[in-house]
């Protein structure tokens, strides 16, 4: 069941409220980039959760799916292997960036900004690292983690893909691949860390922070330090 809403900018924002298979939803969102290119669709954010599932990047390396338990889909993002299943909020974002800016770094940083955001509201400091995509925090000891995936694809300057954020994830899930390639750190949830968001509370927060998001985003053709002063 999808609740169906509007976010600032009338972009559409749907909510399903069970796990999506990532076939599926691959499917409809390579529909809806296509739609939006053409000026037949509204602009989506889509909030949803997926049954296990890795998927790989197109920088995805075999040596780094070390037991495929779950079903492995090519996902035609950039990155390279990333778990998704239930307890983490996915979300994708299909935007026009002709409207705005067509930046694609930009866009990334952006998003990064989003999540970052997103996680203060749950006592969770987040952070870029260089060189590691993602985004990152200090766990129970003091290590830093992985608490954000990030991957895009953009098509006729429409953008696919998007993000993850592990809320309360099963953590073992992700050891049967490295998880974008990056074996030295662990990943970690906003549960691990001894919050307790519900998934309706992280919405909550990320359309609370949305309207940032986009008046970033809207700012990005003019550098990275601009993307970052709009807020």
């Amino acid at each position: 069941m999808n609740t169906i809403q509007t976010l600032p900018g009338d972009i559409e924002l749907r909510i399903s409220s069970e796990p999506v298979p990532y076939r599926e939803a691959l499917a409809e969102m390579t529909e809806r980039n296509a739609a939006i290119a053409a000026g037949e669709a509204r602009e989506l954010i889509w909030f949803l959760e997926h049954p296990p599932v890795y998927t790989a990047g197109t920088s995805a390396a075999v040596s780094d799916l070390l037991d495929p338990r779950f079903e492995v889909v090519e996902a035609g993002r950039g990155g390279r292997y990333t778990y998704h299943g239930p307890g983490q909020r996915v979300v994708y974002v299909l935007l026009d960036l002709r409207k705005r800016a067509r930046d694609a770094r930009g866009f990334v940083h952006a998003l990064e900004g989003w999540v970052i955001d997103t996680l203060t509201d749950f006592g969770v400091e987040g952070f870029r690292s260089e060189g590691r995509i993602g985004i990152w925090t200090d766990d129970r000891d003091g290590r830093e983690a992985k608490i954000g995936a990030l991957g895009i694809r953009v098509r006729r300057w429409v953008t696919l893909h998007g993000f993850s954020i592990n809320v309360d994830p099963d953590l073992s899930h992700f050891a049967g691949i490295v998880p974008c390639g990056i074996s030295d750190y662990p990943v970690t949830s906003i549960a691990a860390l001894g919050g307790n968001a519900s998934m309706a509370a992280l919405d909550g927060a990320l359309k609370s922070h949305f309207p940032a998001f986009l008046s970033r985003l809207s700012r990005c053709g003019s550098g990275l330090e601009q993307c970052e002063a709009a807020r």
